[in-house]
């Protein structure tokens, strides 16, 4: 059987944690930053860990050598 290859857009969109979480970065924060609040804008950097759904369809269907 060939190896298993994980998918290149995964590979750019979530990290994997060293206990098994996915990290994600944070939605709302590509474009349109004029109306949005100071607060908001600060809140949404940097990245945060995917609920446990979610983070379990990634890691099977996108990062299966994760």
């Amino acid at each position: 059987m060939p190896k298993m290859k994980t998918k290149s857009g995964a590979k750019k969109r979530f990290h994997l944690t060293a206990t098994g979480k996915v990290r994600r970065g944070r939605a709302g924060k590509r474009h349109g930053m004029i109306k949005r609040s100071n607060d908001q804008i600060r809140n949404l950097r940097g990245e945060t860990v995917m609920c446990d759904a979610d983070a379990k369809r990634v890691k099977k269907y996108f990062m299966p050598n994760g």
